[in-house]
């Protein structure tokens, strides 16, 4: 409360501010559906935005080296072309296929996959759009800390046809074919591109193939029909997990380093992904406008878990080589929905009705791969050999969510000057769960989500902005009735879950000084009713727990950012971030410490003031370009971030480190062929360091919990990339 009365006393300071500068004509910027309301003159939240000509002059190999330039935004990386997003440190702290607590919307579709990470199209993205505190407001559900909004390829630009090769480190290989047409009256392309590498872990290599295309038909000159696709087909073996610190230092390309108890838990990914949206957008005039999208995202991902380590009685068989697993695992998932919004703006305010319906389907099947014998001793289980044969179902459940939503914006001009935004969602969530064993739950969830901001334009090139917004999360049925539906060991039932919740503070300025533009924002957000388990991340599978509304955490921070020209030839970008995550409630972490394999009792700590794990306190990122000739762009960068804890429990710290990269471009024509050819090399002094590493219990079953119990990816060092591409 004293917080809200804060940010309202500076709004009302502006207010008796003076000034000679004029807002103009009031818009509304926010959409699901497009950006191209794309516009920082009024807004109220910290926002960023990417070109797609800025990704890709990159020339990455994966979207998390162009977000990484965006203060507040970490990723989770191993191999290959998908990740998992975090903004502020929101969701740090969840261990394995969770959501990620960040809203991610794919030309309107708000997209996410079975492992909780997001799969990202590197070359076929037109813009990337990051709102952070939370987000609800527009997108619902998950997007407690934010938004990524990206869209992907459209216009008459790609009239042209355009090829590229690249190849790399540890067999790293791109290929891309693009081919498009314009006229007066329509615009479409279609692209296909392969990208494959070996990998620099043992069994860590990737393929990923797509193809997609886009084709914008203009109705009239006030309305056009948008059609887009995406096919992607991708193969991923491990996550390329070390496990101990002393094996990620004596062997960090060995995934098992010799010892079973090392695997990855998962393997074989094969993920299936199809896309498909159709948008109308029509202008009434040139202040109303109407869009109306209707899509369907199918994502079929398998894969196989639970590596064996012993026999049918417990004891450890060094027998068992790679393809052991226990575990065949299938997902299904369809999301369908409906989106429409009307937006108008007026001299002195504007407004933004939208209605976000949503028919989404998830299936979940789980088979045994070997017969019961060959499957982990747990004491407590009283199963009778050969009991459960391969092929035998361990889970079958198919869930539908069903969300009805509407939303709103609300903007006025309180004087020349000064502008107020409003902002209102509510969803109304059914879930309907079914399974094998004929359980079936249904439950339904309302709830509303907002936001109230104010910026204020102290002169042509000083604005400061403040705001408030929430976020949330609904409990899924199988958290609700996790007794009842789970085959992992959850014993107990909890209907009477809360939505997770975040309040999100912001203050922030915006200016321009010779040439450059400065953004800085100091934040807060306060999350309450986290969903995790009664005994921690795992816990004891021999006690009763439960999935429950275990406390709190806070996320405290400032985000600066710098871009423009130092001179004509010399321009840069800095990014930075401070933040301070930690657990403002967390009593009853259980972990695991007794040392025996064949039993589980668990010792429960208070993480209550911890720091939340791979949360960073320093982040800096900078880029500089240096054009000595037009055709000729030479870039370094410089990548940085602090300690930072692997555990809950604050016992493991990982070391910060920093890497530079560099980057050189030439571009030039020959008749009616232009080419590009660029060489990059990532980590130029092979700096080693983890991309992850994580805690969660006595993993090597010794009795003590320390660094040998990590689980960790390798970064791979020095990486060198070169490629060609022609457009004509």
């Amino acid at each position: 409360m004293k917080k809200s009365l804060y940010i309202s006393s500076v709004a009302s300071i502006l207010v008796a501010s003076l000034s000679a500068s004029d807002l103009g004509t009031i818009q509304v910027e926010s959409s699901t559906i497009d950006d191209k309301f794309e516009s920082k003159r009024t807004e109220v939240s910290s926002t960023s935005t990417i070109s797609g000509e800025a990704v890709d002059e990159a020339h990455a190999e994966s979207v998390q080296q162009i977000l990484q330039s965006i203060p507040g935004v970490t990723t989770e990386y191993s191999t290959g072309d998908s990740l998992k997003i975090h903004l502020r440190g929101v969701e740090n702290q969840m261990y394995m296929g969770e959501k990620p607590g960040v809203a991610v919307v794919i030309d309107g579709v708000p997209v996410f996959e079975r492992t909780g990470k997001v799969n990202i199209d590197l070359d076929n993205i037109e813009s990337i759009k990051v709102i952070k505190g939370g987000a609800s407001y527009l997108f619902g559900d998950d997007a407690l800390s934010g938004a990524i909004i990206i869209t992907t390829k459209k216009g008459a630009k790609y009239n042209n046809n355009f090829g590229a090769v690249e190849f790399g480190s540890y067999g790293y290989q791109k290929i891309l074919a693009r081919s498009g047409y314009a006229n007066d009256n329509l615009s479409f392309h279609i692209q296909a591109s392969q990208r494959k590498a070996d990998g620099y872990w043992e069994d860590s290599d990737y393929e990923s193939n797509y193809l997609n295309g886009k084709l914008q038909y203009y109705l009239d000159d006030t309305s056009d029909i948008s059609f887009g696709f995406e096919y992607s087909d991708r193969k991923k073996d491990t996550h390329g997990t070390v496990g101990g610190e002393t094996a990620a230092k004596e062997n960090p390309k060995s995934v098992y380093d010799g010892d079973q108890d090392s695997r990855d838990y998962t393997r074989d990914y094969d993920v299936e992904l199809l896309k498909l949206f159709l948008t109308y957008s029509k202008d009434f005039s040139n202040k109303s406008n109407l869009l109306l999208s209707g899509y369907i995202y199918k994502d079929d991902t398998s894969f196989i878990s639970g590596p064996q380590t012993r026999d049918g009685s417990g004891a450890s068989d060094p027998s068992l080589d790679d393809s052991d697993y226990n575990y065949d695992n299938d997902y299904a998932q369809i999301q369908r929905g409906i989106k429409s919004e009307y937006r108008s703006s007026f001299d002195t305010f504007a407004t933004m009705l939208g209605l976000d319906l949503r028919f989404n389907e998830y299936e979940n099947k789980t088979s045994y791969r070997v017969n019961q014998p060959l499957i982990r001793y747990y004491p407590s289980y009283s199963v009778t050999p050969n009991y459960y044969l391969a092929g035998d179902a361990k889970s079958d459940d198919t869930t539908d969510e069903n969300v009805y939503a509407f939303y709103g914006e609300y903007k006025q001009k309180i004087t020349k000057n000064l502008s107020a935004t409003a902002n209102l969602r509510y969803d109304l969530i059914k879930l309907d769960y079914e399974d094998y064993k004929d359980n079936n739950f249904k439950e339904d969830f309302n709830v509303y989500s907002y936001r109230l901001g104010a910026n204020y334009k102290i002169n042509e090139s000083f604005d400061v902005f403040a705001n408030f917004s929430t976020g949330f999360r609904a409990p899924t049925v199988t958290q609700l009735y996790a007794g009842s539906t789970s085959a992992w060991g959850s014993t107990a039932n909890n209907p009477d879950l809360d939505p997770e919740k975040s309040y999100n503070y912001e203050i922030g300025i915006r200016t321009k000084a010779k040439g450059i533009t400065y953004e800085a924002a100091i934040f807060q957000i306060d999350r309450k009713d986290f969903i995790m388990k009664t005994s921690g991340n795992y816990g004891d599978t021999d006690t009763v727990d439960m999935w429950d509304n275990v406390g709190g955490a806070r996320h405290r921070g400032l985000e600066l950012s710098a871009i423009g020209n130092i001179v004509k030839e010399l321009s840069f970008n800095l990014a930075y971030t401070y933040l301070d995550a930690y657990y403002t409630e967390y009593d009853n972490f259980g972990i695991d410490l007794d040392g025996n394999p064949r039993t589980s009792v668990v010792t429960f700590f208070d993480a209550t003031n911890n720091q939340i794990p791979r949360t960073p306190k320093h982040q800096l990122n900078l880029i500089l370009d240096y054009m000595p000739t037009k055709e000729l762009k030479l870039t370094t960068e410089i990548n940085a971030k602090s300690n930072y804890y692997a555990d809950d429990l604050n016992e493991i710290k990982i070391p910060g480190h920093a890497t530079l990269n560099l980057l050189a471009s030439y571009t030039n024509k020959i008749g009616d062929y232009q080419y590009n050819f660029f060489a990059r090399v990532d980590n130029l002094f092979d700096k080693f360091y983890y991309n992850t590493a994580r805690a969660s219990g006595d993993r090597n079953e010794d009795g003590i919990f320390d660094a040998e119990d990590l689980s960790i990816t390798v970064n791979s060092g020095r990486v060198l990339t070169a490629g060609l591409s022609v457009k004509f």
